[in-house]
């Protein structure tokens, strides 16, 4: 579990097929500091599992289900990614709770500079937006945001500049695609609800 607090950004360092599986070396300078092989990182927004280290990079495998589900497919040698380590029991949940499973992809619409913040647009699949509050948590390449609003088929939220300099965003350009996991509350609210209808 995360809480979409991104702890750096790393860069692709190497992008290695075999089969269908996809391991992915990352270049980093922080997180590795107490990580074990097996623990789960999130890169943008996707949980995955370190395999190897070395002083200065780690490794993980894609398999070909998070790689049709997400935008790790569309990585490339030098793309700069989202990391965030796995939540510690007695670690402060700053964000919100983030699995690290990624329910669809959105595409980047616009960026509005609001002189000192920025306000990105998002086009989403609208059978998603059922899940999307005014107020409420998302995140965004595993990032937790605050919705500013949300319509039929968009949705949209402000980055303050920390975040802004911290992240990949500032990398985004209009038609790029981001992973999008909705708030897990959401989703069992529902499953709830519909369990409960069929009973009544």
């Amino acid at each position: 579990m995360f809480t979409g607090l991104i702890e750096e950004t790393g860069k692709i360092l190497s992008l290695d097929w075999e089969n269908t599986n996809l391991h992915i070396t990352i270049k980093v300078k922080l997180i590795l500091e107490d990580i074990h092989e097996g623990d789960s990182i999130a890169i943008n927004g996707v949980c995955l599992t370190a395999t190897s280290f070395t002083d200065s990079s780690f490794k993980v495998t894609a398999v070909k289900e998070t790689l049709d589900v997400t935008t790790l497919k569309h990585l490339e040698v030098g793309s700069e990614v989202n990391l965030e380590r796995c939540l510690k029991a007695e670690d402060r949940l700053g964000g919100h709770i983030v699995q690290g499973h990624v329910d669809t992809i959105a595409e980047l619409d616009k960026v509005i500079d609001q002189n000192g913040s920025y306000d990105l647009y998002f086009k989403i699949p609208e059978n998603y937006t059922k899940y999307i509050i005014k107020k409420g948590s998302i995140s965004i390449s595993g990032i937790s945001l605050t919705v500013v609003d949300v319509g039929n088929d968009y949705f949209y939220v402000t980055i303050i500049p920390a975040t802004w300099e911290k992240t990949n965003l500032k990398a985004l350009k209009s038609g790029d695609n981001v992973n999008i996991e909705v708030d897990v509350l959401a989703k069992y609210m529902e499953k709830l609800s519909e369990n409960y209808l069929v009973k009544s």
